[in-house]
């Protein structure tokens, strides 16, 4: 089972919109990204999107790219500051590809937990518009199959 952790991309301020959609810069990085994920024939069976606008964008923009059978779905627990505790027990269990679309800091506590199961220790750098693959290869152990950020392209 691969889980696709991609960190929005770049979005605009605050004090230009409250909303904070995506930039130019962010929604090209995305569209990159989506390019390349596209490349790599990935399938899913579905998008988790945190319901944030700018999240709402970068899975509008993946789903547009590649396969998810069940398309994009707006999930709570996936705010920045969520608790990653019921998605590491979901992700344990489940056993279909996924993309999770969603902020800092929670991106970097789920893939510390899954890593290492401490939550506080920054395994990855995650940037806007990158992906961290993990794949499950035991019951509850994961490792990195790969990172990709849009300054690669």
């Amino acid at each position: 089972m691969k889980v696709y952790l991609i960190q929005h991309g770049q979005s605009v301020s605050e004090e230009i919109d409250p909303s904070r959609p995506l930039s130019e810069k962010g929604q090209k990085d995305i569209e990159k990204i989506a390019q390349w994920l596209k490349k790599l024939e990935i399938k899913v069976s579905i998008i988790y999107q945190s319901g944030k606008k700018r999240a709402t964008q970068t899975a509008e923009i993946i789903n547009s790219k590649i396969t998810s059978l069940n398309g994009i779905k707006q999930r709570d627990g996936l705010a920045p500051n969520d608790s990653v505790d019921p998605w590491v027990n979901e992700l344990n269990k489940i056993g279909e590809d996924l993309i999770i679309v969603s902020h800092l800091p929670f991106l970097s506590r789920l893939t510390s937990r899954l890593l290492n199961k401490k939550e506080d220790d920054e395994i990855v750098a995650f940037e806007p518009g990158g992906v961290v693959c993990l794949e499950r290869f035991k019951d509850t152990q994961w490792w990195i199959r790969w990172i990709v950020l849009p300054e690669f392209f």
